[in-house]
């Protein structure tokens, strides 16, 4: 491995640590309420529009970046 591509690696890695995602579900007004806690830590990056979990279940899913630090 050249130097250039270490170099080029570690930033990636040091780019993804920076982050972290996930899903989470629940019902609509918890989900609200994580969102918004995340919104005034300053900590949420990205989440995305709520989706139904189908079928007989009411729940609803989102997914979330985060920042780490």
């Amino acid at each position: 491995m050249t130097t250039r591509e270490r170099a080029h690696a570690r930033a990636n890695n040091r780019r993804a640590a920076q982050f972290t995602e996930l899903w989470i579900a629940g019902p609509a007004e918890d989900l609200a309420v994580m969102i918004d806690a995340a919104n005034r830590t300053g900590r949420l990056v990205f989440v995305s529009a709520p989706t139904p979990m189908g079928g007989d279940d009411t729940r609803h899913r989102r997914y979330l970046r985060l920042r780490t630090r």
